[in-house]
């Protein structure tokens, strides 16, 4: 016949007979290694690439040791410890940390574009559960040179 000129069919193997064994196994495994090995960061929405901190003399010489930290993009974005959560969830993140901790602090990695007034309601939201608020910040670079 003109439609099945080589017969290919009858010259392949037949299909293994415990096919849906192997099949769970490996699926298994999969969700075994994913579960173990995954990051609750892989399939959260990031910072990008475009985040940049502000610049700011003397950035270095006020540096402070905190006990928690949090990133805020231009979008509203808000990265605490357990992902990506609303500026309410963050208050609510904020005391339950609050507790926990003796002397709290928040260490606050704002994007250079984050309006001001959500840089206010996440200070109000820090005090308010009992932190003190440091600001990310870099030194700004000496020269063109080291930009680069």
């Amino acid at each position: 016949m003109i439609t099945r000129p080589l017969d290919l069919a009858s010259k392949l193997r037949p299909m293994p007979r415990n096919f849906d064994a192997w099949f769970l196994v490996n699926v298994g495994l999969i969700l075994l290694s994913f579960s173990v090995l995954g990051s609750r960061f892989v399939l959260a929405p990031g910072l990008g690439v475009d985040f940049q901190l502000p610049h700011m003399k003397g950035a270095r010489a006020e540096a402070s040791r905190t006990t928690h930290d949090i990133a805020v993009n231009d979008a509203g974005l808000i990265i605490a410890g357990e992902g990506s959560i609303t500026l309410q969830r963050l208050g609510d993140w904020l005391k339950e940390q609050g507790k926990v901790t003796k002397e709290p602090a928040l260490l606050v990695r704002a994007s250079a574009g984050v309006p001001s007034s959500m840089q206010a309601d996440i200070v109000g939201l820090a005090r308010e559960a009992g932190f003190r608020v440091v600001w990310a910040a870099e030194e700004p670079p000496l020269n063109r040179a080291q930009e680069r």
